[in-house]
């Protein structure tokens, strides 16, 4: 029997010690399959195994380093891992202490963003039914890029030339780099919020898949779904694709070729509105020339072509009319001068000059007014007397009231 008896947490810490005494181990290079993949995501902690075609290694990769990865880990993927050989000694299990995680054969970016790409199209956010047409005629563009990239110039002098009456509304941001991802998301949700343009063109010029990396990022992908204004994505060249681009109501291969699609040009709108006055002039023309013919037609077979026979039958009819209103104000006319001499007899007979030829006198004082009763004369007063055919100034002498 040995002379010492060690514990089973004295075997497990010599074990560690060993292993982590051996320089080898510390710094490791494994290629694997991962299987047994859990991902704790309160801690962030990542716990799997790797596999060949013979055995299986207990791996885990704490949060401080899992949160640099690249791609998510998943079953059955292949893998190279960097990383430590220990011991976990309260199960006495050795195992790797992963550090750093990239593809086996595929970039880690790749991976990631396959794997986004799958998440998002499974949602819906690339379905063709809720991407909207670009307005026809824009007013305000508005353009998310770098401000010392070439895509701005790009965009400014296609969109000059086609259509000048365009006013660019610019969001200058980062597009590469860590805190590209966070100031294209607030540049498209700040243009939504003021409402500042018809049309929003996203996008950069080329570079490899780092440099355009963040137009990859979920956030940015799920800013652009939910824009109400139109979006072009425009990053890198023809052959690049990003997320932005199947989420994006219209992809385009450049920022130029972004700049031709949201505006119409100018040269053949002109050539369009000059084709369309000249159809419509010809129109018109042809137009009022049946119209004319028509007119014409019904010149020649109908009495307008013959206004003399057109107006017999009216000035015939008018004439008629004419004798009988004729006869109608003689026959009127006699009856009023029959009245009137009716009339004119009654006021002759009823004339104070009538009264005075049959014997009558009016006396009358100074002034005209008449004098009816003999209280109006007091004796040596002066009055006119009124005959049939003349006056006398007479003067009263006596005046003697009748008894009656």
């Amino acid at each position: 029997m040995p002379s010492s008896v060690l514990t089973v947490s004295q075997v497990n810490f010599y074990l560690k010690s060993m292993l982590e005494s051996d320089h080898r181990l510390q710094n490791i290079m494994i290629a694997g399959e991962i299987s047994n993949f859990t991902d704790h995501y309160r801690s962030g902690h990542l716990y799997f195994s790797l596999k060949d075609e013979k055995s299986v290694l207990k791996a885990v990769m704490f949060a401080g380093s899992a949160r640099f990865l690249k791609f998510k880990p998943a079953d059955g993927m292949r893998v190279i891992v960097r990383g430590r050989i220990s011991v976990y000694e309260p199960s006495g299990q050795y195992q790797l202490y992963a550090e750093e995680m990239q593809p086996d054969g595929i970039g880690a970016l790749s991976i990631a963003f396959e794997q986004l790409k799958a998440k998002l199209e499974a949602e819906g956010l690339f379905d063709d039914s809720r991407k909207r047409p670009l307005p026809q005629y824009p007013r305000r563009i508005g353009v998310i890029t770098s401000p010392t990239g070439a895509a701005v110039q790009d965009i400014l002098q296609i969109t000059a030339r086609r259509w000048p009456a365009a006013e660019i509304v610019f969001a200058p941001v980062l597009v590469q780099g860590d805190g590209a991802p966070e100031q294209l998301i607030r540049a498209v949700k700040d243009m939504n919020r003021k409402r500042a343009c018809d049309v929003i063109l996203l996008g950069r010029g080329g570079g490899s898949l780092e440099d355009l990396w963040a137009f990859n990022d979920e956030g940015l992908a799920r800013a652009v779904c939910a824009s109400e204004i139109p979006v072009v994505s425009c990053v890198g060249h023809e052959t690049d694709f990003t997320i932005c681009d199947f989420v994006a109501d219209v992809r385009a291969p450049t920022p130029s070729a972004a700049a031709e699609l949201a505006t119409p040009d100018i040269r053949e709108e002109k050539q369009r509105c000059l084709s369309y006055f000249g159809y419509f002039q010809e129109t018109a023309k042809r137009t009022v020339e049946s119209l004319r013919q028509n007119m014409d037609m019904l010149m020649q077979n109908s009495p307008l072509g013959r206004p003399e026979q057109l107006l017999f039958p009216i000035r015939q009819q008018l004439e008629e009319r004419f004798g009988q209103m004729k006869a109608a104000m003689g026959e009127s006319l006699g009856r009023d001068k029959q009245s009137l001499s009716l009339l004119m007899g009654r006021l002759d007979a009823l004339s104070p000059l009538k009264v005075l030829q049959r014997g009558y006198a009016v006396a009358a004082d100074s002034s005209g007014r008449v004098l009816r009763t003999t209280k109006s004369f007091s004796p040596g007063d002066s009055f006119t007397l009124r005959l049939s055919d003349g006056t006398v100034e007479a003067k009263a002498v006596t005046v003697t009231e009748s008894e009656n």
